[in-house]
């Protein structure tokens, strides 16, 4: 086994013997040792030696590689058959460092024990420690040692940062609550488990941990659930969820469909008459699930008059079901469950607050086709949509700086969320486009204490770009772009998301047998649609001038055509940073997408995770542009 594993490093171009600590720490500025007395040490992680006095005795793998008429190989023959008569209890002695180990003195003994497949061998540990040197390796050392303080637990690496922080959240951990033996026994036997089922498909062969899947598959299975599965329904679980592993090893995680790959439909009455579809029985059932009402939200009114369209447009050959006023942490997962058990063949849930319930509910009926309404998500298993609402935002920007005769303009935010400061630049650098003076007062209706009305007044805005859209019982003056002057209200413009087309444009997609093609499975497929495609737009009041919206038709046409990029030319953030230089290219969609900076005329900042009122709390920590703030507390 030695020499057969040291000729396929050689293959390789891998360096074939054990690692040799002394040679690493030549170039490592240690800030100290601590003792951490007898641990169990995974045998996985013993890599190597602290001294090269034995490195070349050993194959990379700790097998021997000596002959076997060798005194070694005898020494190593009689542990053999101590470790099958009465097993192996001296602790070896070893030095940790990155959560790797290297034998001081022991080495035979690690290598029988790896030879019988044990999982682990106790061991007394001295603990080298690095000084932080903002490399991604050693500020993920510095997670794993907050973590080991509460766990005593060395079983876990990740290969990203933050992502002890979000273990300790999914496993229903407080930061800084210690765990408990009883927990730390049901972490141990889990993954073990887990760890052999993750081996068993191929785990060694990816470029991530067994932690790193474990925390993937923990996105859809709760942790305790895991705990408390068998061999049998744990294998189950991770065939089921291995899409969500694999998109881990993908560094295009995302698939952006920037349009739709089919066009529109003719909706004439000759085209339906003559349409292969058009005498055949409802052949859809499409579910809408809603977080609140349509009487109350002006969100989810925006998305049940798209389902209204869509029932008008297929003409009795598509039915809809809604299911409104859903509370995601509560029952998300049965109401999904209750629209699969409707029949629906189609389940489109419009809050990014069920993500996990519609991941659990694509996972468990891979014959549905579930959809959320969500953006920049990295889960294969189902698909989500939005607007690319940052193109209406820019031409609303132009409006105002129009209309700006006093240069200041005010512009209320929902959350700051992935697309929402795209949206607001856009918004800002339409009105300096039109109107080189003009700044943008920002104030979020998320934020703790806000009172946006009374802020504006202080600062004398009168010209507003408030929420898109209004629920039918709300007053319908203040939304999209307006002039307050006293009690008079002047509506100039608003954006409209065309909902309807959207759903219209995916249902016949599946009708017609296109969905498949849309997606290699391996990635995460995102569409994120716009002007062009008719999802988003600009409505103009008749109070709006008649040469503004001559302005306005011709921005619509840029844009629409990709003629002309809101974000094009020297991008200047606040305090007159350069974000992008004049001949920069085209911002990626990710770019946009994850803008975390305001643009240089934005009065007004984003607001930090803790400044949150508790209802935006649990979306942003979803989608939000700085939800790393939510999940990087350990202690």
């Amino acid at each position: 086994m030695g020499q057969r594993n040291f000729r396929a490093c050689v293959s390789k171009g891998q360096y074939p013997y054990l690692q040799v600590l002394d040679d690493i720490l030549e170039n490592t500025e240690l800030d100290g040792t601590q003792p951490l007395g007898v641990v169990n040490i995974p045998l996985d992680s013993i890599v190597g030696t602290k001294t090269e006095g034995r490195k070349t005795a050993f194959a990379r793998n700790f097998m021997p590689l000596l002959g076997e008429r060798t005194e070694f190989a005898l020494k190593w023959s009689a542990l053999c058959d101590s470790q099958m008569e009465e097993g192996i209890r001296d602790p070896i002695e070893a030095v940790e460092f990155l959560n790797r180990f290297y034998v001081v003195e022991g080495n035979k003994r690690v290598s029988v024990m790896k030879y019988f497949g044990a999982g682990s061998i106790p061991g007394t540990v001295t603990r080298y420690i690095p000084k932080r040197n903002g490399s991604k390796e050693v500020n993920i050392y510095y997670e794993f040692l907050d973590f080991y303080k509460l766990t005593q637990i060395n079983l876990l690496w990740f290969t990203e940062e933050g992502r002890f922080a979000k273990f300790v959240a999914a496993a229903g951990k407080a930061p800084g609550e210690r765990w408990s033996d009883d927990d730390k026994s049901m972490l141990t036997s889990m993954y073990y488990r887990f760890r052999s089922v993750f081996m068993q498909r191929g785990g060694d062969r990816l470029p991530i941990t067994p932690a790193d899947a474990l925390l993937a598959v923990m996105g859809v299975y709760p942790y305790r659930q895991l705990c408390g599965m068998s061999m049998q329904e744990l294998q189950q679980a991770v065939e089921r969820a291995w899409s969500e592993v694999l998109v881990l090893t993908r560094p295009d995680a995302v698939e952006l469909s920037m349009e739709p790959a089919f066009p529109p439909q003719n909706t004439s009455l000759f085209s339906r008459l003559h349409s292969p579809i058009a005498f055949q029985a409802p052949s859809l059932k499409v579910g809408f699930v809603y977080e609140k009402s349509a009487d109350t939200s002006p969100w989810t009114y925006a998305h049940d008059f798209g389902r209204g369209e869509l029932e008008e447009h297929f003409d009795g050959r598509v039915t809809t079901l809604c299911y409104d006023n859903v509370q995601p942490e509560v029952n998300g997962e049965e109401v999904l469950e209750k629209a699969v058990a409707d029949g629906c063949d189609v389940i489109f849930t419009t809050t990014p607050k069920l993500i996990n319930a519609s991941l659990k509910a694509s996972l468990a009926h891979p014959e549905v086709k579930i959809i959320n309404c969500s953006l920049n998500m990295s889960h294969p298993s189902i698909r989500t949509y939005y607007g690319r609402i940052h193109e209406a935002k820019f031409l609303l920007g132009a409006i105002a700086g129009a209309l700006a005769d006093d240069n200041k303009i005010g512009y209320v935010a929902t959350y700051p969320t992935y697309g929402m400061i795209a949206a607001i630049n856009a918004f800002a650098l339409g009105a300096q486009m039109t109107n080189p003076r003009a700044q943008v007062y920002l104030e979020w209706t998320s934020e703790k204490g806000a009172d946006i009305s009374a802020r504006f007044a202080e600062n004398g805005v009168t010209l507003i770009s408030d929420l898109d859209n209004r629920a039918p019982q709300q007053p319908p003056w203040k939304f999209g772009l307006y002039r307050l002057d006293g009690e008079h209200i002047c509506n100039y413009a608003m954006p409209f998301w065309n909902w309807g087309e959207f759903y219209v444009r995916i249902v016949q997609s599946i009708m017609n047998g296109g969905w498949s093609a849309g997606s290699s499975g391996e990635r995460a497929l995102n569409y994120w649609w716009g002007m062009d495609a008719g999802v988003i737009d600009v409505l103009c009041s008749r109070g709006l001038p008649a040469e503004t919206q001559r302005l306005v038709s011709l921005l619509r046409q840029a844009v629409c055509s990709r003629d002309f990029d809101p974000f094009a030319g020297v991008l200047y953030a606040q305090g007159g940073r350069v974000v992008m230089p004049a001949d920069h290219s085209r911002l990626t969609a990710e770019q946009v997408i994850t803008m975390d900076w305001l643009a240089n005329n934005v009065i007004g900042r984003i607001p930090r995770f803790d400044e949150l009122i508790d209802e935006a709390k649990p979306l942003v920590s979803l989608i939000g542009v700085h939800k790393d703030e939510t999940t990087t507390k350990i202690l």
